[in-house]
């Protein structure tokens, strides 16, 4: 009889193990940068080599860094919307992520640039140090200067209004 009742254990056990993985978001793998400081970095403007962006320009507001690249098709649609972030008034700040200069700043002439400021990271190490595994993923920075919110993917009108635009709101009121 335990010879029939362990196999179907074991099926039980495995199957359980099944359902519980499919009802998980595979884009959601978590940051070990929440709650924690914004990594230290300074690293050229796209606009101007000469002239720096560091983890200091998030002090004192909420910002949000936009992880995007010019290679990057996903980064394109999610464009306009953040054009229409930095409308209303959002301090979004981007990271040109393992791209060209040239390819970076064309997609903006034509596309508009929703950024304060942009660094460029053209090897990826200052990705790397935030945890980026691909673009887009966007982060939202405290006035502390501390990680609060981390998204892997494109930013979608529906994540803007449920997600982020309360957290920044609330993060603005503290």
């Amino acid at each position: 009889m335990l010879r029939y009742l362990l196999p179907l254990g074991i099926f039980f056990v495995l199957a359980g193990f099944l359902y519980a993985g499919l009802s998980l978001n595979p884009r959601d793998i978590g940051s070990t940068r929440l709650d924690k400081p914004a990594p230290a970095f300074t690293l050229p403007k796209l606009s101007d080599s000469s002239q720096t962006v560091s983890h200091q320009d998030f002090m004192g507001k909420v910002s949000l860094l936009n992880v995007w690249a010019s290679w990057c098709e996903t980064c394109r649609y999610e464009h306009r919307l953040l054009m229409y972030m930095a409308k209303k008034g959002y301090n979004i700040y981007g990271l040109a992520y393992k791209d060209t200069v040239a390819d970076a700043k064309n997609v903006l002439v034509r596309a508009g640039n929703p950024y304060i400021a942009n660094a460029f990271d053209e090897n990826g190490h200052v990705g790397m140090d935030w945890g980026v595994t691909g673009t887009p993923e966007t982060f939202i920075i405290d006035k502390q200067g501390i990680v609060r919110y981390k998204h892997t993917g494109q930013l979608t009108v529906e994540l803007w209004e449920k997600e982020i635009k309360p957290l920044i709101q609330q993060l603005e009121k503290s």
